[in-house]
């Protein structure tokens, strides 16, 4: 298949939005705290029932994000969009409206279009061609990155997965570095829970735009903490993963305050993308999801 650099041009003028705003405690002075080692950002799954359900538009997202939300980056999934990955007029539009609302497009989380460690080379040279469609976008939408899946249900050996995954992240990375795009790879699905399993094949691939996306809750039966501390070597993105709440604002299937600090002493300085995924008010899991990070990224600054 033919490298397409150039795949897409300029789009056309900014469109207002009419997306209502929902009131929220504003935080716009958190965000500008110079001395938090992180920033925010916002995982498009995290509303996931709103856009399946139609109740959210998909190219609102990012005006939800900043006026609801007062996040100004996110991170798109593309089942919400499988079909646009070659649409200039969509995904012109979901760049413009971004771009109207101030909000910068970190990543491209890809999903259904095969894993790259797949044993057999037919079925992942075929997975590899069907993100080659997704560095393209991603590149035109302003994205640093694509997070790809290495491995689904279990029917080979680790080493052979493994293997795989080595070969077809290799060839995906290589493809990505003439459009400037990273592929992460998250600690999703099988034998890719296990941290060091991950950290080991990224080592092999050893390709300066090849990495992770650690995710705190997607580490299966492997401890989570260790999980994080075997990824950041290699990360070029954070998800907070979040379920449920207590009185206090704290998750309780992880401990964030540890996990933060275990973050900033391996050196991370990026985005942390909210991602929450449990039941009930999705707005309001996102807003309990920032909250708690800006809280404890500002008592790690010396802040109240």
């Amino acid at each position: 298949m033919m490298k397409r650099r150039h795949f897409m041009g300029a789009v056309g003028t900014s469109l207002a939005l009419g997306l209502g705003q929902v009131s929220s405690r504003s935080i716009a002075a958190h965000h500008a705290t110079p001395t938090m080692f992180f920033k925010l950002s916002l995982a498009q799954w995290s509303l996931h029932r709103q856009l399946r359900s139609g109740a959210l538009d998909v190219l609102d997202f990012p005006a939800k994000a900043s006026q609801v939300f007062e996040i100004q980056a996110v991170e798109y999934v593309s089942q919400f969009f499988k079909d646009k990955a070659r649409d200039l007029g969509f995904l012109g539009e979901m760049k413009t409206r971004a771009s109207h609302h101030g909000v910068d497009s970190l990543l491209i989380m890809i999903d259904g279009e095969g894993h790259l460690g797949d044993p057999v080379q037919s079925v992942r040279s075929q997975a590899v061609e069907n993100h080659y469609r997704w560095v393209e976008a991603a590149q035109f939408l302003g994205c640093h990155s694509i997070r790809v899946n290495v491995t689904g249900s279990q029917g080979a050996s680790r080493d052979e997965v493994q293997r795989a995954g080595v070969d077809g992240l290799s060839q995906l990375a290589r493809f990505a570095q003439d459009y400037g795009l990273n592929v992460i790879v998250e600690n999703h699905f099988g034998y890719a829970e296990n941290g060091r399993w991950l950290s080991d094949l990224l080592a092999q691939v050893d390709l300066e735009n090849c990495g992770s996306l650690p995710d705190f809750g997607n580490f299966g039966d492997y401890d989570r903490y260790q999980g994080v501390a075997d990824l950041l070597p290699y990360a070029k993105g954070m998800s907070a993963k979040s379920y449920a709440f207590d009185e206090s604002g704290n998750e309780t299937s992880t401990d964030f305050a540890r996990m933060l600090r275990l973050i900033e002493a391996g050196g991370y300085r990026g985005y942390i993308g909210v991602e929450f995924e449990g039941p009930g008010d999705e707005d309001a899991g996102v807003i309990a999801t920032r909250d708690l990070l800006l809280r404890l990224g500002r008592q790690m600054a010396g802040g109240k």
